[in-house]
C-alpha cells in the first residue's frame, strides 16, 4: 500500500469465493461496494464512494485475493511519450528486432541528434525542424513522429477483464526472445474522459516483434496476462491530484531465479506531453460508456546486458517485477510465458451471469 495509504481513498476488486467484489478503501477501513454498484466502472459513473458493507482493516484483506482493480473499462496505451523509450523503438526499428545490432544504431542515432531531444516539445516549429533534419540524416521514425509530432501514439493494450493485479503472473510470448517490463502511471477516467484517480500498470513490451514492423504491435502488446494493474486505483481528492501524478516518481526492480538484478528509477517529470493531453487524445472522436484507464507510457527501455555482451536486456521465466511509487503502493509480478500463464476464462458474459446470481443486477 502507499505510504499514506490510511488518509485517501482508493477501489479496488477482490474475489472472496463468489466472484469479483468492488470494494473502497477509506480512512484505512475496506467496505464491500458490490451492493452500492456492482462493478468498479458503476461506481466511477455514478461517483458512488459512501456507504457498503465494513470488511474490516484493509491491512486485514488477504493479497491473494486481490484483482486487477478494473472491469468494464477499456484498457488504452499511450506509447514514445518519454525520450529515452522513443529512442529505443527507433533502435528496435532500425535493428529490426534483432537485439545483435542495437548497440550499433544506438551509436549512430545518438551522432544523428547531437543531443537530446526531451527538451522538443511535440508539434512545436523546433520539433519541425528536428524532423527535417532527421529526415536529411536518413535517421527519421514513425517512432519519432508520435515522439515530437503532433499527435500521440495511442492504442489498445488489452481486452475488457483480461488484465491481471497484484502477484499474477504475467507473461510474454514464448516465441519472444528481446522482451522488457513497461512499469508505468496508468490513469483512470469516466465516459467523459475525466481522470478520477490514478493506478500503476506493466506494458510488458516485445522489442523483437515491434520492431521487426511497427504493423506487429497487437502480437507485441496484447497476449494472456500480458497487463497487470494494482494493487488499487487511487482516487484523485483534496489531498492527491493530478499534479502528484505529473511528479510521481517510479522505481523499478527486477530479480531473476539466476540472480540477475537490474534497478532503476524515471519520473513523471519527464514525460513529452501532460497527462491531461494523452486523455483528451485518447477520448478525440471515441465513446467509452463503461470508461477507460490510459498507460501514459514508460521511461523504462533497459539496455544493461543480463547475458551476452551487446544484447541488452530480456526476461526470463521466474523473474520477479516491482513497481512502486511512493503515493501508489507496489505492483509485483512474476514472469512467466503468456502459454504458459492462467488462461484468460472469466468474460463480460461471465461477468453478467455471476452478478446476476448474486442477485446484484436488478436495480
Amino acid at each position: 500500500m502507499p505510504c499514506d495509504w490510511r488518509s485517501g481513498r482508493f477501489l479496488g476488486r477482490i474475489d472472496p469465493g463468489c466472484g469479483p467484489v468492488p470494494i473502497m478503501v477509506r480512512d484505512g477501513m475496506a467496505y464491500d461496494m458490490s451492493h452500492v454498484a456492482p462493478t468498479v466502472s458503476a461506481l466511477i459513473a455514478t461517483r458512488a464512494f459512501v456507504g457498503g458493507t465494513l470488511i474490516g482493516d484493509a491491512a486485514s484483506i488477504d493479497p491473494a485475493q486481490l484483482l486487477s482493480p478494473i472491469d468494464l473499462q477499456c484498457v488504452k496505451a499511450a506509447g514514445v511519450t518519454f525520450a529515452v523509450s522513443a529512442l529505443e523503438r527507433v533502435i528496435e526499428e532500425q535493428a529490426r528486432g534483432d537485439h545483435t545490432a542495437a548497440a550499433a544504431v544506438r551509436e549512430r542515432l545518438e551522432a544523428a541528434l547531437g543531443g537530446s531531444i526531451g527538451s522538443v516539445v511535440p508539434g512545436s516549429p523546433e520539433a519541425a525542424a528536428l524532423k527535417a533534419a532527421l529526415i536529411e540524416s536518413g535517421m527519421w521514425s514513425q517512432y519519432l513522429e508520435v515522439a515530437i509530432g503532433p499527435d500521440a501514439e495511442i492504442f489498445t493494450k488489452s481486452s475488457v477483464l483480461s488484465t491481471v493485479g497484484l502477484n499474477a503472473p504475467i507473461g510474454v510470448r514464448s516465441d519472444s526472445t528481446w522482451n522488457n517490463p513497461e512499469p508505468e502511471i496508468v490513469l483512470v477516467a469516466d465516459s467523459q474522459g475525466q481522470a478520477v484517480g490514478a493506478t500503476l500498470g506493466n506494458d510488458v513490451n516485445l522489442r523483437d516483434f515491434e520492431g521487426r514492423s511497427a504493423l506487429l504491435l497487437g502480437k507485441a502488446k496484447d497476449n494472456n496476462a500480458s497487463c497487470s494493474l494494482g494493487p488499487l486505483i487511487r482516487l484523485f481528492d483534496g489531498d492527491f491530484t493530478m499534479d502528484d501524478v505529473r511528479n510521481a516518481d517510479v522505481a523499478l526492480t527486477i530479480r531473476g531465479a539466476d540472480g540477475y538484478l537490474l534497478e532503476g528509477a524515471s519520473t513523471m517529470r519527464e514525460i513529452s506531453r501532460d497527462p491531461e493531453n494523452l486523455l483528451a487524445q485518447a477520448m478525440s472522436e471515441h465513446q467509452y460508456p463503461d470508461g477507460f484507464v490510459l498507460f501514459c507510457g514508460t521511461l523504462f527501455a533497459p539496455t544493461q546486458d543480463r547475458d551476452d555482451v551487446g544484447r541488452g536486456f530480456t526476461h526470463k521465466p521466474g523473474d520477479v517485477v516491482t513497481i512502486s511509487s511512493a503515493r501508489l503502493g507496489t505492483l509485483i509480478n512474476t514472469v512467466t510465458t503468456s502459454r504458459d500463464a492462467p488462461p484468460w476464462g472469466f468474460g463480460i458474459g461471465d461477468l453478467m451471469r455471476n452478478l446476476a446470481a448474486r442477485g446484484l443486477l436488478a436495480a
